[in-house]
């Protein structure tokens, strides 16, 4: 199936900016992403930036709020960028899209990048925060059985590994699990990775700076804080997998749901054949991003309501 016209669009923009996502030194490549930061057209009630406590110090967060109603939902929201780049304004409108429209209160997290902060530092942040939201839900007047995560690209990744270690604990449940083309596999050499190599805004060039700058060496991908796909899935909570037929990750994404519905947990995966990896977010220039956003909203919504 073709590319859609409106992501063709944008991937020619892109194109003639000369953005690569991934090649660059770190420092660069944030600073070329924080220059492609707009502000959201999303209107919330409230929202609150602060910090938490981290492993390794204080830990930003931002609180998005669609009302002040006491007692709602809560999902604890990871940032893709490969481990690398990436930040609470890179993916504030993300972040807006799933508070307002699954009608919870959303807590990104701003957690360690790497080079500066390698493997595991992201999954010891990402853990303490949603450990901390767990365990002060009457503070941030949430309800904490209704607790959910998500995360998009290396944010997915994130989401699934809390998700994992949410299981083997009593103090911290996790009902849902939204996964937006996540990185599942590091050791991947699957289809999808030679046929969208180049050309789709994520390449597999940019995958390999990515997890050179985030593993410590290669023996940390077969970790399964690493790589979600080499755990036990079994006991997991239930999830959306969202995937995109132009993105190198694409079958990693296929894989880890076909991994969680094979160990008996609930899964509905969406493959979006016509998209490319970070087009969730856009849906001010694609109009399936919107698409995906409220696929995403009614299965976070309907694990609320259970």
């Amino acid at each position: 199936m073709a590319i859609d016209p409106q992501a063709q669009v944008v991937l020619d923009l892109l194109a003639a900016v000369g953005f690569t996502f991934g090649g660059a030194d770190p420092a660069t490549l944030r600073e070329s992403m924080a220059a492609g930061n707009t502000p959201s057209p999303i209107e919330l009630a409230e929202i609150t930036d602060r910090t938490i406590p981290g492993p390794g110090g204080e830990i930003p967060v931002r609180i998005y709020r669609p009302s002040l109603e006491p007692g709602l939902p809560v999902v604890v929201f990871f940032h893709g960028g490969g481990w690398v780049v990436g930040d609470l304004e890179s993916h504030d409108h993300g972040a807006r899209a799933i508070a307002a429209k699954a009608d919870c209160v959303v807590v990104a997290v701003d957690y360690r990048l790497a080079p500066e902060h390698r493997f595991p530092a992201a999954v010891d942040d990402c853990w303490a925060a949603t450990e901390w939201v767990a365990t002060h839900a009457e503070e941030l007047g949430v309800d904490p059985t209704r607790l959910a995560v998500a995360g998009d690209s290396a944010g997915g990744n994130l989401a699934a590994v809390v998700t994992n270690r949410a299981r083997d604990v009593d103090h911290v449940e996790v009902i849902h699990q939204a996964l937006i083309y996540p990185v599942t596999d590091a050791t991947c050499d699957r289809p999808s990775m030679t046929e969208n190599a180049e050309g789709y805004m994520l390449t597999a060039d940019g995958m390999t700076w990515f997890h050179g700058h985030y593993a410590n060496s290669p023996d940390d991908f077969a970790d399964p804080r690493y790589s979600p796909l080499f755990d036990d899935l079994a006991g997991a909570a239930p999830a959306i997998v969202i995937t995109a037929g132009y993105d190198p990750l694409r079958d990693q994404g296929i894989a880890y749901a076909e991994a969680l519905g094979a160990a008996g947990v609930e899964v509905d995966h969406i493959n979006y054949d016509t998209m490319f990896h970070g087009f969730f977010t856009m849906d001010a220039a694609i109009d399936v991003a919107a698409e995906a956003q409220d696929a995403v909203a009614a299965s976070l919504k309907a694990a609320f309501a259970r």
